[in-house]
């Protein structure tokens, strides 16, 4: 079985997390300059089999969408064309920041490190990856 791919794409910073083999467990990866993600990929690829990426969806209270969303689609078509054996599935990631800096609060890592955004976006990622492993397997 290969691995899913979680991303947290921002304009500045894209927080990874990637599940194990048997696409049990979600864990936070890495944090990357959104500039330098496509060689991110290409390294990670020549050393990981990944089925899909799960892309957080940037929505309003309302449900519209962010203006990132424009990023979003344009970074998902240029990844369709460069990886077209990798399916792209969309996952909600309202909340995410918050729920990730309460994790964090939980997990006991210090004020200090907390402000550590692109710590945020990895764990922002990984909570994307869960929620899409949950709902996938109920």
């Amino acid at each position: 079985m290969a691995k899913l791919l979680g991303i947290d794409y921002g304009k500045q910073r894209t927080g990874i997390a990637e599940t194990d083999d048997m696409q049990i467990v979600a864990s936070g990866l890495t944090t990357v300059k959104t500039a330098e993600i496509w060689e991110f990929f290409i390294d990670y690829f020549k050393h990981n089999q990944v089925e899909k990426i799960i892309i957080g969806e940037s929505l309003d209270l309302a449900g519209k969408p962010n203006p990132i969303e424009e990023d979003i689609k344009k970074f998902m078509t240029k990844f369709q064309k460069k990886y077209p054996d990798i399916e792209v599935v969309r996952e909600d990631e309202r909340y995410t920041s918050k729920m990730a800096l309460d994790t964090m609060i939980k997990g006991g890592i210090k004020k200090k490190k907390r402000r550590n955004k692109a710590l945020i976006d990895q764990v922002s990622a990984a909570l994307i990856l869960q929620a899409y492993l949950y709902k996938d397997k109920n």
